[in-house]
Formats: C-alpha cells, sequence, structure tokens
C-alpha cells in the first residue's frame, strides 16, 4: 500500500509514521524535510506546501492508496488539497477535531453523528469549516475523504494538561517540583479522555486503504477516562513531587487569560468521554493500551534524560504566579466580607 503524508513529523503524525513502516507501508513523507530523523525509513519528498508548484514537481509521477493531511487547517488549506489530490488519492484523511463537538454537551457521550459547533474557539470552527467542505466535495464529486477526530493526544514530548504551554510543557513539571500550585479549571471532578500517541497510531493506521472508510469520520482516543484532578495527581506522581492544586473557575481563567478561552470555554472546561465503537467496528484489533499512569512516567523519563529538553516559559510561569495569587487574595477578602455579614 503506497500512503503519503503530508508532514508526518509532528506530536501524533510521528508515531504514526513509525507504526505504518513497521507494517510495511510504502510511505512517503511530503514536507520541507526539517526533521529527517523523524522520517523512521519513509521516502521523503521535500517541498513546501505553500509553494503548489514545487508541490506538484515533487508528486510528478505519484499516486497513493491514501493520502493524509496533518498541517490542514482553514479551508484555504483544504481548497489546496482538492487541486492537489483530487486525481492522486483513492483515500484522503482529514485530521479534525474532537474540539468540534458541540458544548455543553446534549448527551454525556460524544458519538461521530454529535452535533458540530464551538462559539467560543477559531481553532475549532476553522476545522468545522474543513469537514464541511470535504463532505460536500465528497457528495457532488466523489472526492474520497476520511474524516479522523482525535480528542488530546500525547506522546514522549508533551505534558498534556488543561493548563499548560504547549510549545514547552515542561513549565508545568517545574512548577512542580518547585512545590508550586498548578490551576485546575473548575471544580477538578470534569471527566476528561486522554489518548497516547502510539495507541491512536493503532486505529489510524488500521483505517488507511480502507474504502469503507470513506465517507465515514471517526473517533480516536482510549477509553480510560479520568478527573483533571486525577490527571494533576499522576503527572506529579510521575514527577516524584505530591501535585498542589488551586481550582479557579473556567470564565474566570479565560477572563484574565484571554488566549485560554477557546482551550477552556471550548473544550476541556467541560466533560469529555467518547463513544470508540465505530472505530473499532473497523479497526476490529484495536484497542488502546497505554493507562495515562504509565504513559505520563514515559513522557517524565524523557524529559528528565536530557536537561536541555526542560524548557520553561518563564513568561506563561509568572502569569499563572499572579493569577493564583489574585484569585486567593480576592477569595479571602470575599470570605471575609461574607464573614462580617454574618
Amino acid at each position: 500500500m503506497r500512503v503519503l503524508f503530508i508532514g508526518g513529523t509532528g506530536l501524533i503524525s510521528s508515531a504514526c509514521t513509525r507504526l505504518a513502516v513497521e507494517r510495511g507501508v510504502d510511505l512517503f513523507l511530503l514536507n520541507r524535510g526539517s526533521h529527517p530523523d523523524r522520517a523512521y525509513g519513509a521516502t521523503p519528498l521535500v517541498a513546501d506546501l505553500r509553494d503548489e508548484a514545487a508541490v506538484e514537481r515533487a508528486l510528478a509521477g505519484h499516486r497513493f492508496d491514501a493520502v493524509v493531511d496533518w498541517i490542514a487547517f482553514t479551508s484555504d488549506d483544504i481548497e489546496r488539497d482538492l487541486r492537489l489530490f483530487g486525481a492522486r488519492a483513492d483515500q484522503f484523511v482529514f485530521i479534525s477535531s474532537a474540539s468540534a463537538y458541540r458544548k455543553p454537551l446534549g448527551d454525556w457521550l460524544l458519538r461521530e453523528d454529535s452535533p458540530l459547533a464551538n462559539p467560543f474557539w477559531d481553532y475549532a470552527r476553522d476545522k468545522i469549516a474543513c469537514e464541511e467542505r470535504l463532505m460536500r466535495a465528497f457528495r457532488e464529486d466523489g472526492f474520497p475523504v476520511t474524516i479522523v477526530r482525535p480528542s488530546l493526544t500525547y506522546g514522549d514530548t508533551q505534558v498534556p494538561l488543561a493548563v499548560n504551554s504547549w510549545a514547552r510543557p515542561y513549565t508545568a513539571i517545574a512548577r512542580m517540583r518547585r512545590g508550586k500550585p498548578l490551576i485546575v479549571p473548575g471544580d477538578g471532578t470534569s471527566l476528561w479522555t486522554i489518548t497516547h500517541n502510539s495507541d491512536f497510531a493503532k486505529a489510524f493506521v488500521g483505517l488507511l486503504g480502507r474504502p469503507q472508510a470513506i465517507g465515514q469520520a471517526f473517533n480516536i482516543m482510549s477509553d480510560e477516562v479520568l478527573t483533571w484532578d486525577e490527571i494533576y495527581r499522576q503527572v506529579a506522581a510521575a514527577a516524584g513531587v505530591e501535585a498542589r492544586i488551586v481550582h479557579i473557575a473556567s470564565d474566570f481563567i479565560a477572563a484574565c487569560l484571554p488566549e485560554m478561552q477557546g482551550t477552556l470555554l471550548g473544550d476541556k472546561a467541560v466533560s469529555a468521554v467518547f463513544d470508540t465503537t465505530k472505530i473499532k467496528r473497523f479497526v476490529p484489533d484495536f484497542r488502546a493500551t497505554t493507562p495515562f499512569a504509565e504513559g505520563i512516567r514515559r513522557t517524565l523519563a524523557w524529559f528528565d534524560a536530557d536537561p536541555a529538553r526542560q524548557q520553561v516559559d518563564a513568561e506563561v510561569d509568572d502569569r499563572w504566579e499572579r493569577l493564583v495569587a489574585a484569585y486567593e487574595r480576592g477569595l479571602a477578602a470575599a470570605a471575609t466580607d461574607l464573614a462580617g455579614e454574618g
């Protein structure tokens, strides 16, 4: 089977690249060649996706059983993909996001036919628009799209907390190890689903080249469901410390840190539990086998193996510190005021 990954060296896609090669897929990676160490034996096709003429030259003479675009985020990206791959792919896989599901939830269990809407987050709205355009191309032109919706997925290089620096995820670990508190949105009892990238890869690679998956959308995530408090406690245990947690309402966090509005109010502020029946029906051997407690120990071992990986976002860390201090001052003042009324 000949497969093309556009990208293929990111957090999720690199795990899929590795597994696809291990399973004997004839895999090509189309990217700028910035991370050759993450190709894992795949054949590189070097081109900047923004230069369609260069991409056309790199793809000359190629046709694929499946093409996966790991880096499509907007409708413009999809229009480019329709031009480039309409006649080159028997299956086109779009990586959407579980953040596209409407919240608050109409049903506690999120299925592939749950409504899509997100008034809080441009990222999710753009993914929804991409899905709608691709499904229109499927209905009107027979474009062979398959849609995949991951939830929060991590691996060796990422610490998946509700409030953390995505670019420098060791920031939260450094705070824990200094005895500093971490922010948990709400009261910490919301349920969340976190998936190790190696587990995601098992389901994903199993979908490639399956004509039955065309025109379909799939949830791909673990069946392990944890509260945010438990997630933080397991991260702290992996870091060798006890978690100091400060619970702050999500809308309060978003008001003070506006850059978090989308990822909190549009995603992690409410419980997210997913039905994975469909992906297991299409890929019968798929099971997520990495519990979070085990996966996050591997993540911490990766960071601890090299001090150069332990980068801290000092600006984000300072903003958290000031937010916690402001919240605690306000809480103490409110308690004093209300006690005085008695």
